[in-house]
């Protein structure tokens, strides 16, 4: 099984072709090609080649499936015997992709 570790958002995916993944909100239309060239590891053929910071030549290829919001979060802040309360809503912004191939460079 071939697959990749990329990094995205301040986080590391690891990868095959055909996975789908949700990560965080890119500025891309659906149906686009987005192409991650900070590929830290490629495994092929059971051999696994890790990069020092990243692999060179390497790249992730996927599509965007969609755009969509996450469910919403409370954040409550709260301060005994002062009164004082704060509640707050959040919802992230994600971008669903499908990995179409992995390019290890070599």
């Amino acid at each position: 099984m071939d697959y990749a570790i990329f990094k995205t958002g301040g986080k590391q995916y690891r990868v095959s072709q055909g996975d789908v993944l949700d990560v965080e909100k890119l500025p891309l239309a659906e149906g686009a090609t987005a192409e991650f060239d900070e590929v830290l590891a490629v495994s092929e053929d059971g051999a696994v080649n890790i990069g020092t910071p990243t692999v060179a030549g390497a790249r992730v290829v996927a599509q965007v499936q969609s755009q969509y919001k996450d469910k919403k979060i409370l954040v409550f802040k709260y301060k005994a015997k002062t009164r004082y309360r704060r509640k707050k809503g959040h919802r992230q912004n994600y971008t669903r992709l499908m990995i179409q191939d992995i390019q290890t460079g070599g």
